[in-house]
């Protein structure tokens, strides 16, 4: 894991699909040589793209590059852990988990979708007002966006995000997280392009559809320990019976539990430092 987000990189290929690229030149020469058995070339080629396009549909996998789903190493040192909120920001419930982030004095990170930002730009810029960071969710939050094939349409899409989110709060966006933590293998090389770094998470509470907020709230603090990188939702959150959006019943049992553990939540941002 890198600790430091410098800008633009050059890409380098991981060894997973360095070692796919080699299995194909050498199926093609097994092929050229023994063609009676294409058959079983071709079945071991379906098996690796299955393999590559099962990477992209595990949040937490690394066997496409780089990517957070702990905090690096002096983070930890410091006690600290990251609450990073996704799919606002929501006019409705967003205001309320400022207040509650204000009562504790904590910070987090809120992975905006673009469109929404431009919808709420008063509310885009008073997260970033408050002490929290607004990173890439996207602009449009396409749920088929690890479908897509065409490199030039998924930069554009995570372009448009970054365009919309600078020019709201005045502060580009150093991190990027997919439609439900999902991609495929040309994601990559496009973030490094663009200077982003990809963020998914260490556990999630699936508050967008779990109601009861015990079981939620039991999800994020199994094995707590410093450096984990927590999800929640402002936007699309489930509801409780009452009406209440999840995170918000949430937010204050967690934010006093972490201080419990002595531990810091800090912004992915405030991580790297």
């Amino acid at each position: 894991m890198e600790n430091m987000i410098s800008g633009p990189k050059q890409w380098r290929p991981s060894f997973f699909l360095v070692a796919s690229a080699v299995l194909h030149v050498l199926a093609i020469l097994f092929v050229s040589i023994l063609p009676k058995y294409w058959l079983w070339v071709i079945a071991v080629i379906v098996v690796d793209h299955l393999s590559i396009v099962a990477a992209g549909l595990l949040p937490r996998c690394q066997l496409l590059g780089t990517n957070w789903t702990q905090l690096p190493a002096a983070s930890v040192q410091r006690r600290e852990v990251a609450l990073t909120i996704d799919d606002g920001p929501d006019p409705e419930v967003t205001p309320q988990v400022l207040d509650i982030l204000d009562a504790y004095n904590a910070k987090a990170t809120f992975f905006c979708i673009g469109q929404h930002a431009q919808d709420y730009p008063e509310l885009c810029c008073e997260i970033v007002k408050r002490g929290h960071a607004v990173e890439n969710h996207t602009q449009h939050h396409w749920h088929y966006f690890s479908l897509l094939i065409n490199s030039k349409r998924i930069r554009a899409e995570i372009v448009a995000a970054q365009q919309s989110v600078t020019a709201i709060t005045g502060v580009a966006p150093l991190f990027f997280r997919p439609t439900a933590g999902l991609r495929n293998f040309l994601l990559e090389p496009i973030l490094c392009g663009l200077g982003l770094q990809l963020a998914s998470w260490t556990r999630r509470g699936f508050d967008t559809r779990e109601k009861q907020t015990a079981r939620v709230l039991n999800k994020l603090l199994e094995n707590l320990q410093a450096g984990d990188i927590l999800l929640l939702h402002d936007g699309h959150a489930a509801r409780t019976i009452e009406g209440v959006p999840v995170i918000v019943e949430v937010l204050p049992q967690l934010l006093v539990a972490f201080k419990a553990a002595k531990l810091n939540p800090v912004t992915l941002r405030a991580a790297t430092l």
